[in-house]
């Protein structure tokens, strides 16, 4: 789902593999890292080296890998690649190296509508969701809801679609009316997990790819929304906001109107049949974004519930264990840090990121990949 965040001097854009075993990634060898060309890490970055940057303009976010680790999807509204406007997805290669038509950056969605949330299959085609169909135009952005209020958009519009990796062969996968977006695919490719108003509020449902058959997961007032699943696929990671009281009641009137307020969400885990519901954190503030690290009983996710004292437009990547525990800050960068996924090796983290926009004033959102460093060293540490 397209975000946007506004932070000090920053416009930020929110807006088949077998199940492998769940060891934690080994950290890459000292004797490779050269810390004075990290120019991109900042000090207490401990878990991250070599960080590259694979986007420069505009607004990126939403960056996935393909099942090889050897592609990265993502949304873009950068005008050097997308001059409709509106987010619209596309695919590099990881390592920045052109594509074989000569190109870095490849359009994978119509080039209509919105766009938001690519995906890969495991056959190397990309799912997301697109309001093309119902109106080639760009809906318009929606930033404030009634009072004022910070809001995001739910465009009733959204179907979710299928193409080939050049764009050809696009098809409706999921549909109806009303939203549905937000989908993954689970790592042993049997199933797509996504947000949906089928049923009258904004619940997860698991798509079964081989038969279609869908099961609804959450059933709780409230937005769901944004998931992912486990590495060993027995598992999914949300963001939800559970609202009681007036909030509950506010909550419904703005839903009615298509909007939501982001402004209390929280990180919860469940089996990919919808039992087993934990709350992972307890956290004020927006707590969203979540990945599964790849031994399973951690989740990397954004939050900005330490800033809130000023204002909360800071949003750093946090690691917290499934149970709760051993909540530890990866980012460090002083503005806009979100949207982690791990490769399906384990090794590297791809994520969106405001930090040398900070340093050279810009507003750009770009794309980010580092090497994952699971035992951080003396050096990693003395990093400055």
């Amino acid at each position: 789902m397209q975000r946007q965040f506004f932070l000090p001097g920053i416009f930020t854009l929110l807006i088949g593999l077998t199940a492998g075993c769940a060891s934690s990634p080994e950290t890459p060898a000292a004797a490779s890292y050269d810390p004075a060309a990290d120019s991109l890490r900042f000090a207490g970055e401990v878990h991250l080296r070599n960080i590259r940057q694979l986007t420069f303009g505009g607004n990126n976010a939403e960056a996935y890998w393909s099942f090889d680790d050897r592609q990265l999807v993502f949304q873009s509204d950068w005008d050097r690649i997308n001059p409709q406007g509106c987010d619209q997805i596309f695919i590099m290669n990881a390592d920045g190296s052109p594509l074989p038509e000569g190109e870095t950056y490849r359009l994978v969605s119509t080039g209509q509508g919105r766009t938001t949330c690519g995906y890969f299959l495991p056959d190397g085609r990309v799912i997301y969701a697109s309001t093309h169909e119902a109106d080639p135009a760009c809906p318009p952005p929606v930033f404030r809801g009634p009072g004022g209020r910070y809001v995001w958009p739910i465009y009733d519009s959204y179907d979710i679609y299928v193409a080939n990796p050049d764009g050809s062969g696009t098809e409706r996968l999921i549909g109806g009316p009303g939203y549905d977006a937000e989908a993954t695919v689970s790592p042993d490719g049997r199933f797509i997990v996504f947000t949906s108003m089928r049923s009258g509020d904004l619940e997860l449902w698991r798509y079964e790819i081989a038969t279609g058959e869908l099961l609804q997961l959450t059933d709780g007032l409230g937005y769901d929304g944004g998931a992912f699943f486990s590495r060993d696929s027995q598992q999914i990671v949300w963001r939800a906001r559970r609202p009681e009281g007036e909030e509950a009641e506010t909550y419904r009137e703005l839903l009615a109107q298509g909007l939501i307020e982001p402004n209390e969400l929280n990180i919860f885990v469940a089996d990919i049949d919808g039992r087993n519901v934990r709350q992972v954190t307890d956290l004020p503030g927006a707590n969203w974004a979540p990945f599964f690290h790849p031994d399973g009983s951690r989740v990397l996710f954004s939050s900005n519930h330490h800033t809130l004292a000023e204002g909360g437009r800071e949003f750093d990547i946090f690691m917290i264990g499934v149970d709760g525990s051993g909540l530890t800050q990866i980012t460090h960068s002083g503005t806009f840090d979100a949207f982690p996924m791990f490769s399906h090796d384990g090794t590297r983290l791809v994520f969106a990121s405001n930090r040398n926009a900070r340093r050279i004033d810009s507003r750009d959102t770009n794309i980010f990949i580092a090497d994952w460093v699971e035992h951080p060293t003396d050096a990693d540490r003395a990093f400055r």
